[in-house]
């Protein structure tokens, strides 16, 4: 494809998105907005952007489009990812302690040995992603899809677990013991719909 292909293609790409309300922005844009103190971000697009060891603290990231990202050893402490997708990001070695990610859609994600110690991930679709050696402790994991999920050696303690379905998922010298369990309640097949810029 020519670059005049290329152009149309991120010319409906970006047309597509407005529509949504997502805004594109620049990588370099961001950054330096962030750097002169703004946190409000919500509903931009920074797909396959790579922001590996970016300090993000507290930035309001939420209904954004972050799939494919690279944010691995990231600082996004208390962050507020509510309703992003992060499908296929790099998550691994980051910082989200606290953070928001009330029904994020971290599907195929990588988050290996990050650290989500009290993050909110209620309601989060987590299908096929790689949480070995996470922190979770004392995070809210309530309702979350888990299914083929990797929770190998994952911290658990006081996580609170209410609805959720670990049928299917890697537990591997993983203790859920001292985890925050519902006795009755297993709830899957939710729908979930984030907006990327691949969508039709």
């Amino acid at each position: 494809m020519g670059k005049g292909g290329y152009s149309r293609v991120a010319h409906r790409q970006s047309l597509f998105l407005q529509s949504r309300g997502i805004r594109i922005m620049e990588v370099k844009k961001f950054l330096e907005r962030y750097a002169a103190g703004d946190r409000e971000f919500m509903g931009i697009c920074l797909h396959q952007v790579n922001l590996s060891g970016i300090r993000l603290s507290g930035v309001n990231l939420s209904q954004s489009d972050l799939s494919g990202a690279d944010l691995s050893g990231a600082d996004l402490s208390r962050a507020n990812l509510s309703g992003a997708n992060l499908t296929d990001s790099d998550l691994s070695g980051a910082d989200l302690s606290g953070a928001k990610l009330i029904d994020v859609n971290l599907i195929g994600s990588d988050l290996n040995k990050a650290s989500l110690v009290g993050a909110d991930l209620s309601q989060a679709d987590l299908r096929s992603a790689d949480l070995q050696g996470t922190d979770l402790q004392g995070a809210n994991l309530s309702e979350v899809e888990l299914s083929g999920a990797n929770l190998n050696r994952v911290n658990l303690v006081g996580a609170y677990l209410y609805g959720v379905d670990l049928t299917d998922v890697d537990l591997t010298a993983t203790d859920v013991s001292q985890a925050n369990l519902q006795r009755d309640g297993v709830q899957t097949g939710r729908s979930h719909h984030w907006v990327t810029w691949g969508s039709h």
